[in-house]
């Protein structure tokens, strides 16, 4: 039965759950701010471990250099094949590689190799107005061959000479992967194929591909990359 007050009205037991209610209060609301706490920190940690993680992965990619003029050599000759292939990348023709042009001697030169034509293109040569250029020649053998660098430069639309195979080719373009983190601070490729020019060849037999699967990449001697600033 309720207990009652003097006056007849029913007395209310409050005393304990009053004492309760001020007890778990604070209590509770530590608690909250805990669990809050926690899924701050959670949230610190899985935003940091977004930054730093591999943000998404972009698979068979294309690049390429466009409107290359399509040139065919003269004759099979090396020395034939190889002016060729630099009048391909490098379309002017007081620079190259005609007669009194700026780079006609290393091209007679005959190299016989893309080393070799690095060393003899680096630096100055004068047109045949007496003007000068430089040319800025680097040379990449296959055990540094860059896959982003590569891809960098196709990106640029600065198509590059490879020999493999003793045969010279013109580089200008492939297909490849690439993994890029969320804050874009790092990229990474891995190339699968490289588009390739002969110059020796018209029509349809004058585009060609190396496959990771299905050729040998070991057979690749080197890549040649140019560049000319007019003096």
């Amino acid at each position: 039965m309720r207990a009652l007050a003097p006056e007849g009205r029913a007395v209310r037991p409050e005393g304990i759950f009053e004492t309760r209610s001020r007890i778990n209060r604070p209590y509770l609301t530590a608690k909250a701010i805990f669990a809050w706490l926690v899924l701050v920190c959670m949230a610190t940690v899985s935003a940091f471990a977004q930054d730093t993680s591999p943000g998404w992965f972009l698979h068979n990619q294309e690049v390429s250099v466009a409107n290359l003029p399509l040139l065919t050599a003269p004759s099979a000759e090396p020395s034939a094949v190889l002016a060729t292939a630099l009048e391909t990348i490098l379309p002017d023709r007081d620079v190259c590689c005609g007669k009194d042009s700026g780079l006609e001697d290393a091209v007679l030169s005959a190299p016989s190799s893309l080393k070799e034509l690095s060393a003899k293109l680096q630096g100055r040569h004068v047109l045949g107005d007496g003007l000068s250029i430089v040319v800025r020649a680097e040379y990449f053998p296959k055990n540094s061959i860059d896959p982003s660098l590569t891809i960098q430069r196709l990106m640029n639309q600065q198509p590059m000479l490879l020999q493999w195979k003793s045969h010279i080719y013109v580089l200008y373009g492939a297909t490849y992967d690439e993994t890029r983190t969320y804050n874009w601070e790092e990229r990474q490729f891995v190339i699968h194929k490289l588009w390739l020019l002969d110059p020796r060849y018209s029509g349809q037999r004058r585009e060609t591909e190396l496959n990771a699967e299905t050729d040998d990449w070991t057979k690749i001697q080197g890549i040649l990359t140019l560049s000319v600033a007019r003096k």
